[in-house]
């Protein structure tokens, strides 16, 4: 089976309110069910980032399947039950755990919500193509806006073995594998194969690294730069944590600004980032490439 799209990123968290007002300031749309937290973005997927009451802790990645028979193949496969979705927008899951215990929640047939669309963006003039004549831009205050989840980044303890993991059953094609000096691989950007069709230069990252195994950040598309920087304005002023931002990634390209959820996971926005087709292939890529920006703050286990 080939996933076509990353679905959702879950949690637990002690304290729901806190939660919530986290994740509206992150500019997404929260809104509770069956006394569970979730969140939506202005994208069709009925929700990007849930919550449950509990331990602080990342519980369970989603992933987007192609279809519903898709689904039940998976399901032969890997002798695992496909079961209903009691949330929002419904559908069908087979979960599956990855070899570092990582709950993975495969779903399709999901229905989608109505009325959402990203905000009409007024126009960039740069200096090869002026979109925006007779009109002024005024950027107003606000938290970003959430579109849709991009990638989850994961860190694991064998990484040829959990690479092989993910690709055997998911399809996933890489786009940069990281190599060390000594010629050591270590991660991997991966991508959904969708044939001709772009997509996001990686939807999940996995990296055997010194900090071992757990979850190390989800990351969310907003709208546009202006977007990024007044969200970084809006979250500072309500006392968040920052963590590393606002740059531009080497990687996949994309303009970036982390935050620290009440709990320390990290979240990430993002914009501008590189489109790939099935027929780009796989590159390596260097310890510099994965730690450098091309602009902005550097990281900070790198500065």
């Amino acid at each position: 089976m080939r996933v076509v799209d990353i679905a959702h990123v879950r949690f637990a968290a002690p304290d729901l309110n806190l939660m919530e007002r986290f994740v509206s300031d992150f500019g997404m749309q929260p809104f509770r069910d069956a006394d569970v937290l979730y969140a939506h973005g202005l994208g069709p997927a009925p929700y990007l980032h849930m919550t449950e009451k509990g331990n602080s802790r990342f519980v369970a990645l989603g992933l987007l399947a192609p279809t519903v028979d898709s689904l039940h193949g998976l399901s032969e496969r890997e002798g695992a039950a496909v079961t209903t979705v009691d949330r929002p927008g419904g559908g069908f899951v087979v979960t599956l755990t990855d070899p570092d215990g990582f709950l993975v929640e495969v779903i399709a047939g999901q229905v989608a919500a109505d009325g959402r669309s990203p905000l009409r963006e007024v126009g960039w003039n740069d200096a090869l193509e002026k979109r925006r004549v007779r009109a002024v831009k005024r950027v107003p205050k606000s938290p970003s806006h959430v579109v849709r989840l991009g990638h989850c980044v994961l860190g694991v303890s064998d990484f040829r073995r959990s690479e092989a993991w993910y690709k055997e059953r998911f399809g996933f094609i890489t786009s940069d594998e990281i190599v060390t000096p000594d010629g050591k691989s270590i991660g991997a950007f991966m991508r959904c194969d969708r044939g001709n069709e772009p997509t996001d230069h990686h939807s999940l990252f996995i990296v055997q690294g010194p900090r071992g195994v757990g979850f190390n950040h989800a990351a969310f598309e907003i709208l546009d730069a202006d977007d990024l920087f007044v969200g970084h304005e809006w979250l500072s002023q309500a006392g968040w944590e920052p963590h590393w931002g606002v740059g531009r990634h080497v990687l996949g390209s994309q303009i970036f600004d982390y935050w620290r959820d009440p709990w320390g996971h990290a979240l990430e926005h993002w914009t501008d980032g590189d489109l790939l087709v099935a027929q780009d292939g796989s590159r390596q890529a260097t310890l510099t490439e994965l730690k450098e920006v091309q602009w902005g703050h550097r990281a900070p286990h790198a500065a």
